[in-house]
């Protein structure tokens, strides 16, 4: 049977032996105010605000709203680099957004979904379609 754990606040005092069993991602919780998927096509980028409330915001989509956004250019660059060192012409950020405007890095996915954001599908779809057609050039 398939199933979704999502993101969850845990302390301490919830962790016995069980953890043992299996790899486990624990990070420090961000006190955020939303999200922003970032998705990279060689060297353009796209990026989304993900708004509704929630700790991990894929535990319910219907709630959730999109904004596009511009990406700052010091964590386009940070992408740039991550991009180029690990030789990707794709992939998918997740960040936290502070009340401050600070972009508090999650993860990267090289294989992460754009197609669900209405908001930038087409786009994103384009620079798929330019970058298997005319190649790439560099972030």
């Amino acid at each position: 049977m398939a199933g979704m754990i999502w993101a969850n606040t845990v302390s301490t005092a919830d962790l016995d032996e069980s953890v043992t069993g299996t790899a486990h991602l624990f990070q420090a919780r961000v006190d955020k105010v939303g999200d922003v998927r970032v998705t990279v096509v060689g060297d353009r980028v796209f990026a989304v605000r993900i708004d509704g409330g929630q700790l991990d915001w894929r535990a319910h989509y219907p709630s959730l709203t999109y904004t596009l956004i511009p990406c700052p250019p010091d964590t386009r660059h940070a992408i740039g680099a991550y991009m180029t060192t690990y030789g990707l012409l794709f992939a998918a950020f997740d960040f936290a957004l502070t009340a401050s405007g600070e972009w508090v890095f999650l993860e990267s996915n090289p294989n992460g979904q754009w197609a669900w954001i209405a908001e930038q599908e087409d786009a994103v779809a384009e620079a798929l379609a330019d970058l298997l057609q005319k190649g790439h050039p560099p972030l």
